[in-house]
C-alpha cells in the first residue's frame, strides 16, 4: 500500500486487483524494453513512448510524460533503468496533479444540494445501467436515500434492467415504460425525489450517438423540465465510458462532451482490460474530472477516482 493511502485496505486491494491486467502488460513490456540496458537513454525513451501509446495513454499525454522524463534525465545526468517504474509513477502523478481539477470526495461526504440530481449519459454497452446500480448502492451504503429514474425509454430492455437493479439494491424507481417521453420521466423522478426528501436522484438516459442533434435536443429538453423544479439541476451530468475500448472511449468522450454539458466521467470495466492507461490520458486531456472508476463486477467495485492512488496502484 502507498505511504499516503487514502483508501481503506479493502478498496486499495480492489483497485490493485482491478488494474492487474494493465499493470502486467506495462511492466512486462517495460522489462523487455530495458533488458540489457543500465541507464535510461534515447532508445529506452523511444520504447517507453511506444509502450504508453499502445497502452492507450494517448499520444498527447504520452509525449508530455516522456518529455518530463527526458528533462529529468538531462537534469540528473544519469538515471538507471531500475528506477524507471518509480520515475514513471512520480512523473505521471505529477502531471495529473497539475490539472486544476480536484479529486472527488467520497460517497459519505455531504452533497451540495438536496436532492442531488445526477443525469447519466453514455452509449449502450458501456456499463451505464450497472454503473447507476453501483452508484445507488454506494450512496445508500453511505446513509443517503436514493431514487432512480428510467428515462432511457428508447429500449424496453433498458427500463427492465434498471428495474431489476433497483430491486436488487432496494431503492425506489420511477418508470413509465418503453416509448414514454424521457423528459416526462425525468420530471416525475425529480418531483418525486423532492416529495420523498431524497438525498440523491439518478436518471438514466438513452445512449445514441448516431444522431447527435436528437441526442442534444433530448438531453436539453430533460435539463429544461428538471430546472422547472430545481433551477441548478442536474448537478452532475455523468458520462460513462468503457475503459476496455481504449481509444474509442476517447472518441466517445470527445463526441459527448461536444454534444452535451458533461461535467463528470466514469471509466468502467478496468478489471477486464490491459488498456487501463486510457484513464491517465482521459484524466489529463479533458477538462472534465474522472469522478468514478469501475474495478470489478460487484456493487462495491465502483470507486471514487483518486489520481495518486490510481498511479500508485499501477506502478507500485
Amino acid at each position: 500500500m502507498g505511504l499516503f493511502s487514502f483508501l481503506s485496505k479493502d478498496k486499495k486491494e480492489d483497485l490493485d486487483k482491478g488494474l492487474e491486467k494493465t499493470k502486467a502488460s506495462i511492466f512486462t513490456r517495460i522489462s523487455k524494453a530495458v533488458a540489457g540496458k543500465s541507464k535510461v537513454d534515447d532508445e529506452v525513451l523511444d520504447n517507453l513512448e511506444e509502450i504508453l501509446v499502445t497502452s492507450d495513454v494517448g499520444v498527447e499525454t504520452t509525449v508530455r510524460i516522456v518529455e518530463r522524463i527526458q528533462n529529468r534525465v538531462a537534469r540528473d545526468k544519469y538515471l538507471g533503468t531500475g528506477e524507471l517504474n518509480i520515475i514513471l509513477k512520480e512523473e505521471i502523478a505529477g502531471l495529473l496533479l497539475e490539472n486544476s481539477i480536484e479529486d472527488q470526495k467520497g460517497f459519505d461526504f455531504p452533497l451540495p444540494s438536496k436532492p442531488y440530481v445526477i443525469l447519466v449519459v453514455g452509449v449502450n454497452g458501456v456499463g451505464k445501467t450497472t454503473t447507476i446500480a453501483k452508484l445507488a448502492y454506494q450512496f445508500k451504503k453511505a446513509g443517503k436515500s436514493v431514487l432512480l429514474g428510467a428515462a432511457d425509454t428508447f429500449r424496453a430492455a433498458a427500463v427492465d434492467q434498471l428495474k431489476i437493479w433497483a430491486a436488487r439494491v432496494d431503492v425506489p424507481i420511477i418508470d413509465q415504460g418503453m416509448g414514454a417521453d424521457p423528459a416526462s420521466v425525468a420530471y416525475d423522478t425529480v418531483n418525486s425525489g423532492i416529495a420523498r426528501n431524497a438525498d440523491v436522484v439518478i436518471i438514466d438516459t438513452a445512449g445514441r450517438l448516431h444522431n447527435k442533434i436528437n441526442l442534444m435536443n433530448e438531453l436539453s429538453k430533460i435539463r429544461k423540465v428538471v430546472q422547472k423544479l430545481i433551477p441548478d439541476a442536474p448537478h452532475e451530468v455523468l458520462l460513462v465510458l468503457d475503459a476496455s475500448t481504449g481509444q474509442n472511449a476517447f472518441e466517445q468522450a470527445k463526441q459527448f462532451t461536444a454534444a452535451t454539458e458533461v461535467n463528470a466521467l466514469c471509466l468502467t470495466k478496468l478489471d477486464g482490460t490491459a488498456k487501463g492507461g486510457v484513464v491517465i490520458g482521459i484524466s489529463d486531456q479533458f477538462k472534465i474530472p474522472v469522478k468514478y472508476i469501475g474495478v470489478g463486477e460487484k456493487l462495491e467495485h465502483l470507486q471514487i477516482f483518486n489520481r495518486v492512488e490510481f498511479v500508485d496502484s499501477l506502478f507500485n
